[in-house]
């Protein structure tokens, strides 16, 4: 059973909902199955309106939604509402990613006969998989939830969804399901498009079922990693797409420090400190210069921030566990008193914690972790090559951020060793808040995520729900319409090794 914790107070909310059996899980993954023809082959354009009517659903639904996510995770209506927002943004990319149509991309070459070696008619696209798990995320009830971006990007590709829903809104998860579900019925859509599952056991079964093509998960390292293991192991294995933490490290450079130390530790506290520490982006570990002083300058503005309740009670367990493991290492100071104000539910208090780059490097295992919540760690350093050597230990990240100065003589290989552990480079500004845009990475190195070709936001989140198939010689009643003589779709095609531009014209379209 699964019931929703108002985590300011600790109490109960809403009913209690019954984890889902594995005999339940297998008739969910069967009902995908059986609609993923249909979701396959329905045309670009009405794919794109299924989309574009499920962000109307959640638009028309938003004061109900965001008072139930309120009630289970505290996060504020502010905060809530701007989500269901980027949710319902995120559907409506996703349909004009759709509507252009150059993320299948078709590709045709005419039979050369005088190639080497000499080929006939071939044409590629990319196909959905298939149905999809997707596990949502405790932190975004939203955007990273039920109706989120793996949500998203997935029926995009053309491939039903069954989401393991979060045991931190389970109220709020059940509703975005029947709300969404409606929404699916009215365009037209078969039962099994998107199914909502409920505890721990139904997600391992979800990910061994036979019918599940692909895995999008966002969450703690231990969990993930459970999960990949069991995808690995299965008798065809699957792509799984998982997001695990990231401590994002940050880097200000001498220069910068000396110009404007004062900005760069209020930015600093204001990015660590959003959602209490909760986003995946977080400034978790960040490079300072010894003589700058910054470390007391972030811990008097972390002081002034306002700490809400973590979202569970196992994330302010571990929150208060990590802590400690870092305090416990040789040269490692808390700036702050560590004292949460009085209070039931899941109240922790904030800390700014620094150590020397010495210390850091002896100590860079335990440091490097990940520790979610309201902490970001300081590491000092004297010279260049002390920073080098340190950024040398930092483990893969969504992110890094280099503060920096015009002409700084520091940001270029400060820059070049960030850039080799991350997948969002950052200059003179701050992680946290993910654009939902065409170019946007959300991914990274190992143990960021499991998979470093792929984003989880962005236009091209949509590639990892799909698979390359090349038709060769097929007849033109046979092939999907993205492929068919004379562009009928009007999308971008590269045809015989020019990129065609839309347009029907010919055999490739307007160049």
């Amino acid at each position: 059973m699964t019931r929703g914790i108002d985590p300011r107070t600790g109490a109960t909310v809403g009913p209690e909902i019954p984890d889902t059996t594995p005999a339940q899980v297998r008739a969910a993954c069967s009902r995908a199955a059986q609609a993923a023809p249909w979701l396959a082959g329905l045309p670009f354009a009405e794919r794109a309106e299924l989309l574009a009517a499920l962000g109307r659903a959640l638009r028309e639904h938003q004061d109900e939604l965001c008072a139930l996510a309120d009630a289970e995770t505290a996060l504020g209506s502010p905060r809530l509402t701007g989500e269901l927002a980027r949710t319902a943004a995120q559907l409506d990319l996703f349909a004009e990613v759709l509507r252009d149509g150059a993320f299948c991309e078709a590709t045709l070459d005419s039979p050369d006969p005088d190639a080497v070696p000499p080929h006939t008619d071939l044409r590629r696209m990319l196909v959905p998989l298939g149905p999809v798990a997707v596990f949502a995320a405790s932190n975004f009830p939203f955007a990273f939830s039920v109706a989120g971006g793996d949500t998203a990007s997935a029926l995009a590709a053309g491939c039903p969804v069954v989401v393991k829903a979060h045991p931190g809104h389970p109220g709020l998860s059940v509703r975005t399901a029947e709300i969404l579900t409606e929404a699916l019925a009215a365009a037209g859509a078969p039962d099994g498009v998107l199914t909502l599952v409920h505890g721990e056991q139904a997600g391992r079964a979800l990910v061994a079922d036979p019918a599940v093509t692909a895995v999008g998960f966002t969450g703690s390292p231990g969990g993930g990693r459970a999960l990949f293991d069991v995808a690995m192991s299965r008798p065809d294995p699957i792509p799984f797409y998982g997001e695990l933490g990231s401590i994002n490290p940050v880097v200000v450079t001498a220069a910068a420090a000396a110009a404007r130390s004062g900005e760069i530790a209020e930015g600093l506290a204001g990015s660590a400190m959003l959602g209490s520490g909760q986003f995946c982006t977080k400034p978790g570990l960040v490079f300072v210069p010894s003589a700058a002083g910054l470390p007391q300058r972030v811990a008097d503005k972390v002081a002034e921030a306002t700490v809400t309740p973590l979202l569970t009670a196992r994330i302010a367990t571990g929150y208060r566990e990590g802590l400690d493991r870092m305090l416990e290492v040789p040269g490692v100071r808390a700036l702050l008193d560590g004292q949460a104000s009085a209070a039931d539910g899941h109240q922790v208090a904030a800390q700014v914690v620094t150590v020397d780059a010495q210390a850091f490097m002896a100590n860079a295992a335990v440091l490097t972790e990940e520790c979610f919540g309201p902490v970001t760690v300081v590491v000092s350093y004297s010279a260049p090559d002390e920073l080098a050597a340190a950024l040398a230990l930092v483990p893969g990240a969504l992110t890094g951020t280099l503060h920096a100065e015009p002409e700084d003589p520091d940001a270029a290989p400060a820059a070049t060793a960030l850039a080799a552990r991350v997948g969002r480079l950052i200059h003179n500004g701050w992680p946290t808040g993910v654009a939902v845009t065409w170019s946007q990475h959300h991914g990274g190195p190992s143990p960021a995520t499991t998979a470093v070709l792929h984003t989880s936001v962005g236009a091209t989140a949509i590639r990892r729900f799909l698979r390359p198939l090349t038709y060769q010689d097929v007849p033109g009643h046979l092939l999907p319409a993205a492929l068919r003589d004379g562009n009928p779709l009007g999308i971008p095609r590269r045809v015989d090794g020019k990129l065609t531009l839309g347009g029907v014209a010919g055999r490739g379209g307007t160049p």
